[in-house]
């Protein structure tokens, strides 16, 4: 569907569809722009500011030991849920379907512990080493001591999260000995305010959505000099961060001796709240496999607010307020009434399309990964496996992949990815109550 008018129909009336990017372009052709932007020297910066930090996380999330304070996740095969899923809708779903288990992150257990710990880490490095607390050539751990912690507790970390973001930047936060708050939506679980509460950060709750929370913890942060605001909107740090993952994907998937060429692609199915994660991470997979990796993006059908960004033209300026939806759903880490000014226009010539999903597959989808394989991830992150099931499914998708030349021979020798980007931090009376919702 990529005539603007029928998307925006479709869009209103709430209905599961996949948009096909119109001007998706060949690696080649954007490459040179998108440098410009974010460079691969500006990534590979990132990854050894991350490695510089694993002996400091290592010391204060022993969780980490066993990655020596990297922060990664499992790449892991899914070959039940992918036969329960064929079963159950009736589908055909062709390759080997794997799932990346960001879910299971260690500190945050969300994706957002790559974007959000990382300008963590960014910010307080460069306070450090301004202020001759620090220098590159000591060891990190030192960032435990008394003595910087001190210091960073005259300092103040604001962010504005509907749960996960918040989670990652005020647990880290506060490890540092920052002043941290976190501005929450009503979208915002329970049990994400009291996790970052038992952590000493101070939580301020709106009886309004994500962008209200995200506008008045940027303002307030504008008022303290002292104060450093990380912003989900138009944040590069962040992007960076989820960039990371792509080249560490790469390591599993030659572990596994998965190969990924033209006669065997790559498709990446993640959920998209406002953008920032799955924009990094697809960014950083399209730098290194170019055009064998194909980037879906997957939204609820109450709140596209990437697709409808993009479809429109209007990027940030989009609100899925101003297209008839409710607003309403189940999928609390998707909840951004318009998507990131950034992502939209980094990702307009390198995302294949979005998939949309209603909150009551959610829990189905959830429930069937339960039983088929024993894990459990939230309701927001099943939203990526809406993409391998109806990919062969939707009339769009099948030309947008019959344009490419991933014919049915080439996809059964295809690998595709769903993004769980989390779950293994919700308490189990939350999980158990996830395996007995339906819509």
């Amino acid at each position: 569907m990529r005539d603007t008018a029928a998307v925006v129909s479709a869009v209103s009336q709430a209905k599961e569809m996949v948009w096909i990017n119109p001007k998706y372009l060949m690696f080649e052709l954007t490459d040179a722009l998108c440098q410009l932007v974010v460079s691969d020297e500006d990534i590979d910066d990132a990854e050894k500011r991350l490695q510089r930090f694993a002996p400091f996380i290592q010391k204060k999330f022993p969780e980490t030991a066993p990655t020596h304070g990297i922060i990664e996740s499992e790449l892991v095969a899914i070959p039940m849920m992918q036969s329960a899923l064929e079963k159950e809708y009736g589908v055909s779903i062709p390759g080997k379907l794997l799932m990346k288990m960001d879910s299971h992150l260690p500190i945050a257990g969300s994706v957002k512990a790559r974007g959000g710990i990382y300008e963590v880490l960014t910010h307080t490095e460069n306070l450090a080493l301004a202020n001759g607390m620090i220098s590159r050539d000591e060891s990190y751990e030192k960032f435990a001591d008394d003595e910087l912690q001190n210091f960073f507790h005259d300092y103040t970390m604001q962010v504005g999260s509907t749960g996960n973001l918040g989670i990652s930047v005020g647990i880290m936060s506060a490890a540092f000995g920052f002043n941290t708050i976190v501005h929450m939506s009503k979208d915002a679980k329970a049990w994400k305010k009291s996790l970052l509460r038992s952590h000493g950060v101070k939580v301020i709750e709106y009886d309004d959505d994500y962008a209200k929370a995200v506008a008045e913890g940027r303002r307030q942060s504008e008022l303290n000099p002292m104060s450093y605001f990380v912003d989900d909107e138009k944040s590069v740090d962040l992007f960076l961060g989820y960039a990371t993952a792509a080249k560490r994907l790469q390591k599993q998937l030659d572990e596994k001796n998965i190969v990924v060429d033209e006669e065997h692609p790559l498709l990446v199915y993640i959920p998209a709240g406002i953008g920032g994660a799955p924009g990094g991470i697809s960014y950083g997979l399209k730098r290194v496999y170019k055009d064998n990796v194909h980037c879906f993006f997957c939204e609820p059908t109450q709140w596209p607010s990437v697709l409808l960004g993009m479809a429109t033209g209007k990027m940030e300026k989009a609100n899925i307020k101003d297209y008839g939806l409710t607003g309403s759903t189940h999928a609390d880490g998707l909840a951004c009434p318009s998507p990131s000014s950034f992502v939209t226009r980094i990702m307009m010539n390198l995302l294949s399309g979005d998939f949309t999903v209603e909150d009551a597959k959610l829990y189905d989808f959830l429930r069937l990964l339960y039983r088929a394989e024993g894990k459990e991830i939230e309701p927001s992150s099943c939203a990526a496996f809406v993409g391998p099931l109806r990919l062969l499914e939707l009339e769009d998708s099948r030309e947008y992949l019959s344009s490419h030349g991933l014919t049915r021979e080439i996809l059964d020798h295809s690998t595709q990815i769903v993004w769980a980007t989390g779950g293994s931090m919700v308490p189990e009376e939350v999980k158990k109550q996830y395996r007995n919702t339906y819509l």
